[in-house]
């Protein structure tokens, strides 16, 4: 199966928690079904991007990433790659590129969906189509810091930061998965 294939079976099977998410789903895979390039980062329109909330082995903690260009605390994730088999397999190797930690296991349903403007390196203004993934670290897992990030820190899932309800909306499907 192709990544491009991986989007539209996680989509068309994914039981979105409330309307929103639903109503979003249904964007996002119309717009990957009109569009081959979906996952492609040139896809000037928006692009598939994959994320993972990576979770402690307790399930109390989420670590996050002080984004460059953003500025804001975040989920670990960024854009798909020719390389990835399939979307968890994106979110999977963003999540353990950005971290540093061996071992991560992803849960197999996707989590939520967020779309948001970016301009991206590429140098022009975009949108993310991001699927997102909660992603379990072993016991004892250290993180090391990527040069893709400003900082790192384990938050309490229950102390997440309050300015982006996207990421809490993400913590709260972490809560439950």
């Amino acid at each position: 199966m192709s990544l491009h294939a991986s989007v539209v079976d996680t989509l068309s099977r994914w039981h979105a928690p409330d309307p929103e998410q639903d109503a979003l789903r249904h964007a996002v895979l119309a717009f990957v079904l009109a569009r081959p390039d979906a996952c492609a980062r040139a896809c000037a329109p928006g692009h598939i991007t994959a994320s993972a909330l990576v979770v402690d082995h307790s399930g109390g903690h989420a670590l996050l990433t002080l984004h460059p260009r953003v500025g804001k605390w975040l989920q670990l994730g960024g854009h798909c790659e020719d390389s990835d088999s399939d979307i968890s397999a994106a979110a999977l190797r963003e999540a353990t590129e950005e971290s540093g930690i061996e071992g991560l296991r992803i849960e197999p349903d996707l989590a939520a969906l967020h779309v948001h403007p970016l301009t991206c390196s590429l140098g022009s203004p975009t949108r993310h189509l991001d699927l997102q993934f909660i992603v379990r670290a072993p016991t004892g897992a250290e993180f090391i810091r990527s040069a893709e990030s400003l900082d790192l820190r384990w938050w309490p899932l229950d102390a997440m930061p309050q300015d982006d309800p996207a990421l809490l909306t993400l913590a709260r499907a972490a809560r439950t998965a």
